[in-house]
Formats: C-alpha cells, sequence, structure tokens
C-alpha cells in the first residue's frame, strides 16, 4: 500500500523532531480546524467511521459526542499508552519515531470536546518513548502549538504527562483514571461512563495512542479519504504487531480486511526455519487463538475475525510453529494475568490463580482425570462476572484452547 495514514514518516531521519514532522505538513492544519466548530470536528470523525484501536474497537466519534456540552464541570482527555497486552508494540513504535503525530491528534480530539487538560498515560516501563515524548511537547509548546492562545485562537491547551508504576491493568481506562488521580489502579464500576462522570468526576474521553494519532490525516485528507482503506464497517488502516515464529517480526501498517495469512507469510517472511504453522493469536494474547487453517482463510476487520470465534484486539499478532505446546502456552498467559490481577473482583482475583495451579499441574506431567472440566468449569465461572475484563481475557483463550487442541491437554493427562 502506497499511502501509510500513520507510518509515512517512519523511514524519514529525525522523524521525531518538529521540524521534520512540519516538512510533512504537520500542524499545519490547526488554523483550519480552529475555524470549525467542535461539533463539526466530531462529525468527520464520525464520518471516518475511525473506531478505537485500543482493543475495544468502539466508534470514536461516537464516544466524543457522548460528553456532555451543556456541563459547567471541565473536560478532559487521557490519552492511554499503557501498551501492556502481550504481543503488542505498535503505540511504542508511534511514541519514539513519530510523537508530533499523536500530539496533533490531541490538540484536534481536546478541541472538539472543549478540553484544556489533556493528559498521556504513559506505561512505566517506556523510559526512551516517554523521553521522545516529553522533547516532542516542549517543543510544540516553543512553536505555539500548546499553551495559551493557540496560533491567536483564543483556544487554550496543557498537556501532561504521567508515568505508570507497571500494572497491566491500568490499560482499562477507568484502573487508568484512578491511577492518574492517585488511587490504586483498579477499575470502577460502569456506568456512569467515564464521557459523563470520568478524570476528577468530569466528562472525560480516553483514547488509545493509534487512535489518535489516526485524527490528523483524517481532518486533513477528510473522511472520505480516509474510507478509501479497509471496509464499510472497519474503515481505515491498522498496525499490527507481528512476534513469535517468523523470519520478519515488527510492526506493519496495512488497511483493515487485509490476508491475515499475506501478512504474516509476504511482510513478515513466513514461518521461521521452514517450519509448519500450528497456531495464530491475532489481537493479544486475550483473544481466542486461531488454529492454522483458520488463520490461513481469514481477513483482519473487526467483522471477519469474529466470524472465526475471535477478535482483532490491539492487533498483537502472535505466530505459533508446530513446536509449541499448546498446554505450555495456555499455562503461560494464565501466569500473566494472575499475576496482574487486580484482586477486586473474588471470581477473576481466585480464578486466574487456580485455573494457572491447574495448568502448572497439566503441563508437569501431572494433571488428573477430570482436570479438564474443572478448568471449563473455572472459565465460565470466570467470564462475564467481575467488573472488567481481564477475567475474559484468560476465559476466552481458556476456551478455544481446550475446543481447537483439547488432544494435547487430554495426552499429556493421559501420559
Amino acid at each position: 500500500m502506497e499511502n501509510k495514514v500513520l507510518t509515512k514518516n517512519f523511514g524519514l531521519k529525525d522523524s521525531h523532531l518538529l521540524s521534520v514532522y512540519e516538512s510533512t505538513g504537520g500542524y499545519q492544519n490547526l488554523k483550519k480546524i480552529f475555524a470549525m466548530q467542535p461539533v463539526d470536528v466530531i462529525e468527520e470523525v464520525k464520518n471516518s467511521g475511525l473506531r478505537g484501536r485500543g482493543g475495544a474497537g468502539f466508534p470514536t466519534g461516537l464516544k466524543w459526542s457522548f460528553v456532555p456540552k451543556d456541563s459547567p464541570k471541565p473536560k478532559y482527555l487521557c490519552v492511554n499508552a499503557d501498551e501492556s497486552e502481550p504481543g503488542t508494540f505498535k503505540d511504542r513504535y508511534l511514541l519514539e519515531l513519530d510523537p508530533h503525530r499523536l500530539v496533533e491528534g490531541m490538540i484536534i480530539c481536546s478541541y472538539a470536546i472543549s478540553c484544556h487538560n489533556a493528559y498521556v498515560y504513559i506505561r512505566g516501563e517506556f523510559v526512551y518513548p516517554k523521553v521522545q515524548l516529553e522533547k516532542a511537547i516542549e517543543e510544540a509548546y516553543q512553536k505555539g502549538y500548546l499553551g495559551k492562545n493557540i496560533l491567536g485562537s483564543g483556544y487554550d491547551l496543557e498537556i501532561t504527562v504521567h508515568r505508570g508504576a507497571g500494572a497491566y491493568i491500568c490499560g482499562e481506562e477507568t484502573a487508568l483514571l484512578n491511577s492518574l488521580e492517585g488511587k490504586r489502579g483498579m477499575p470502577r464500576l460502569k456506568p456512569p461512563f467515564p464521557a459523563v462522570v470520568g478524570l476528577f468526576s468530569c466528562p472525560t474521553v480516553v483514547n488509545n495512542v493509534e487512535t489518535i494519532s489516526a485524527l490528523p490525516y483524517i481532518l486533513d485528507q477528510g473522511a472520505e479519504a480516509y474510507r478509501q482503506f479497509g471496509t464499510e464497517k472497519s474503515p481505515g488502516t491498522k498496525l499490527f504487531s507481528v512476534s513469535g515464529h517468523v523470519n520478519r517480526p515488527g510492526v506493519f501498517e496495512v488497511p483493515l480486511a487485509y490476508s491475515l495469512k499475506k501478512l504474516i507469510m509476504e511482510d513478515a517472511g513466513g514461518i521461521k526455519d521452514g517450519k509448519a504453522l500450528k497456531a495464530v493469536i491475532p489481537g493479544g494474547s486475550s483473544v481466542p487463538v486461531l488454529t492454522a487453517e483458520e488463520a490461513l482463510e481469514v481477513n483482519l476487520d473487526y467483522e471477519s475475525l469474529q466470524e472465526k470465534g475471535t477478535m482483532l484486539g490491539s492487533g498483537g499478532v502472535i505466530v505459533m510453529d508446530e513446536t509449541v505446546c499448546m498446554v505450555k502456552a495456555l499455562t503461560n498467559l494464565a501466569h500473566f494475568y494472575s499475576h496482574e490481577s487486580c484482586g477486586q473482583c473474588s471470581p477473576c482475583r481466585e480464578g486466574t490463580g487456580w485455573a494457572h495451579k491447574l495448568l502448572q499441574r497439566i503441563s508437569g506431567g501431572e494433571g488428573r482425570a477430570g482436570d479438564i472440566e474443572e478448568l471449563q468449569k473455572i472459565a465460565d465461572n470466570m467470564a462475564g462476572k467481575t467488573i472488567c475484563v481481564l477475567a475474559d481475557a484468560l476465559a476466552m483463550p481458556i476456551w478455544s484452547y481446550l475446543k481447537k487442541f483439547r488432544n494435547e491437554f487430554e495426552s499429556l493427562i493421559k501420559d
């Protein structure tokens, strides 16, 4: 694909600098945007069909429109840069290589929802991305793109970068808000939703780095230009993080509805060492796994993956070859989710740990008759019964691994 929306500057020397970003047209449309009514900016984003790229896939413009316009309270934008989903590493490259695209996107979103204080909640381990982002913000302040009376428009915006402390749960939007407020990073009950009662009990929009980074293109080229990529229901491009047993792992920007087979076999260079493909996780570790047969015939869009019983998620494509023991792979995932559960809800707190211990026993060759049924029962009692979806993030892999690779579990227990 010739036209890139998010990664077109990645190959440029010093792509993180303001001068380079401006030379590619960056920030040139701000005056035009400030001349528009905020509601018209929201409408343009709605028309583009942009959906949240953090995992949920909720329509972005629609989410913004939920922010009450007549509220006397201040409004906030919180950018979720707490990229912690195993298999996902796309946002860090946007932060490192083109941070001004995110800054401009934040200005656009903040103007659209009448926000004057925006936050970036960045993963604690992202030391270098944080340095790059803070340099970009400083450059934007110096050039008058941030601060008071931006470009003489009368519009003010301050951006603050807040570093997390390494908790996976803070990638969930309400846990992120609690952490920003100095509380324990635990999810909140919804409703009320953040758009009405969010940061400091004020109307708040929470969007992912990749989502916000798509805005400069949409407002520059227009909604129709963005819709030339992808499908009617899944428009635009998407960043996919490809890892595992491939010859060329990395981040690839492709239009939605792109062939997963082509992404793995051509863009990522095919399976390492000439081995056979066994399974693929298409959207980060929390989504149901695909068999090799399913993976080689599915397209990468929300609807196609849903038909296969899985999800696009955050676009973390984890490729597994024929040497992988699926029981050990699931045990590894269970260890992660057990460790990262915040402990607020007992089905998640107890269920993730219990599932991990059971899987450890099976993968260690000490499985017993009835363990598979017990594992299924644990997953059934976790899914949909907690405040956030962390319990589901383990339950869904358990269901899919047991359904598609049950023979491996039975073989380990039997032998």
